[in-house]
Order: structure tokens, then sequence, then C-alpha cells
């Protein structure tokens, strides 16, 4: 068993069985025929995974790497709101008729700022830190803008990055507001757990703990059962992920430069609906 799936099926059996229905109250959230998108909830949630031991990717149903990480690339890389530019479709619920998010995810990593060192945006700030002053305790990023949220399609569910470096290690923490279980929560850990192994390999550093901290861990209401299936099921262990060695500039990265052996996972038997 991947120590991914242990986490995942450890945080839904919490969520089930300890978590609070928000049943009760409005909410934002609708499913496609107009019903109210309700969930049951844990506040607080925090996993740690030690990248140099496994990669933290879940068996209990199967991931699609590259996809996740054209996405990761797209916000961090390209710093890109036009969905046009990106290969998978899932932020068209999101997009406007223009095809953006608006000023929402990569708009804002993209912003320059005027430093003492020059101008720079939110990531070249980070590649630059890492590389030349790592024992700074101000390495991150934030897109909660409060400035623009008003113009984001979605306002930021992972928001924040800190980053730290311990002796030859980063070690790197994703702040997120709301976690859809079920839909992304495996989605994001595998994305930020690449993003921690290719700053630190073009900074010159090893990946080490990604900590993954959660304010509203959630499951919704039809995705229960499918939940519960996952969850029953017997996982696999995790694959070996290598990373282009090759590869010195972050914004070298392609979706090609990442790599998994073994991997086996569980199918999807069902199709999930998407509360929007």
């Amino acid at each position: 068993m991947s120590y991914a799936d242990q986490v995942f099926i450890q945080n839904c059996k919490d969520i089930l069985s300890k978590g609070v229905w928000d049943t009760d109250r409005p909410v934002r959230p609708k499913w496609e025929d107009g019903s109210p998108a309700h969930t049951i909830k844990l506040f607080g949630v925090i996993n740690r995974y030690d990248l140099k031991k496994e990669f933290p990717i879940i068996t209990v149903r199967k991931q699609f790497l590259k996809s996740a990480v054209d996405e990761l690339l797209w916000i961090w890389q390209k710093k890109s709101n036009d969905i046009h530019q990106l290969n998978s479709h899932v932020w068209d619920a999101w997009a406007d008729e223009n095809g953006t998010i608006g000023k929402a995810y990569g708009y804002q990593l993209g912003v320059k700022h005027r430093y003492p060192e020059g101008e720079m945006d939110q990531v070249d700030r980070v590649l630059w830190d890492l590389k030349h002053n790592p024992a700074s305790r101000r390495i991150m990023t934030n897109l909660y803008n409060h400035h623009d949220l008003s113009e984001m399609a979605l306002y930021p569910c992972a928001y924040s990055m800190t980053f730290n470096v311990s002796g030859n290690t980063l070690n790197a923490i994703l702040n997120q507001r709301s976690q859809d279980m079920l839909t992304a929560n495996g989605w994001n850990v595998m994305q930020y757990a690449v993003l921690t192994h290719m700053l630190a390999q073009v900074s010159g550093l090893e990946a080490g703990e990604f900590v993954h901290v959660i304010a509203d861990a959630h499951i919704y209401d039809r995705h229960v059962p499918v939940v519960e299936e996952l969850i029953a099921r017997t996982p696999y262990a995790a694959p070996k992920f290598t990373l282009d060695p090759s590869v010195t500039d972050f914004y070298d990265f392609t979706p090609a430069s990442v790599k998994l052996e073994g991997y086996q996972a569980h199918a999807l038997d069902q199709k999930i609906p998407v509360a929007v």
C-alpha cells in the first residue's frame, strides 16, 4: 500500500465518521441539475509526505500524472489564465466567454513586482531566493489577492506555498482553503509534490518533506458512495517517480519530464459528478 493511499483512506474515513454536514444551511455549489451540492467536512486536516521515501500518488483510483503536471505548469510556468493554453478540460466550467478564468491562479503568479534585486514575479522570486538566499524564511507565494477576488472565476483553493531549505533539503507547505477529497485531493498532492521536486532540482537541492494543510476537507453528498467504494479497495504499492535530470531551468520542464515506473491503480468505473 502506498503511503498516499494510507493518508487518503484515513482522511476519508475520518470525514465520514467524524465530519459535520452542511445540509442545514444554503450553499454556493450546485449540481448540474441545479440541486444544492452539500458536503460533510472536517476542519484543519494536516498531512505530511516524505518525498525522499516515496512519491505520493494514490492507487485506489487511477491518477493521470502528466495531465496534473500540465495544469501545474499552466499555472506556475506559463502563469496563464487562458484555458486554451491548457491541454485538459478541468477549468472549462469556470471559463468566461473569452476562455479565461479571470485574475486567478497563474495570473497572480505572473504579476511582476520591483525588488532590490530587480523586477520579478512570484515564481521568479522563489527561484532567485532558492539559489541565492536559501536561508530565507520568506520564500513563499500567495494567490489569494483580496484586491482581485471579484475578478476571479473561482477563489483560489490551493492558494499558498511556503518553501523552506534545511541543509540541502527543500521542504514545502501547501495551504488550501478548500479540498474536494474525491476529485481533487490526489490531483493536488501529486502536483505540488512534483513542483517541490522540480524546484529542488533546478536549485541544486533535494526534495524533502511536503506538508499539506487543508482548512475544509470535504466529501460531497453525491460522492459518498464512490468514496466508500474506493476506500474499501486494496491499494497497490507506490510507483517509482523520476524527473528528467537534464533539466536545470524550471521553465524547461514539460509534462514529458516526469515519469512513473510500476504504477498500478484501480480504474474508476463510473463518471463522477462535479459540483460547480
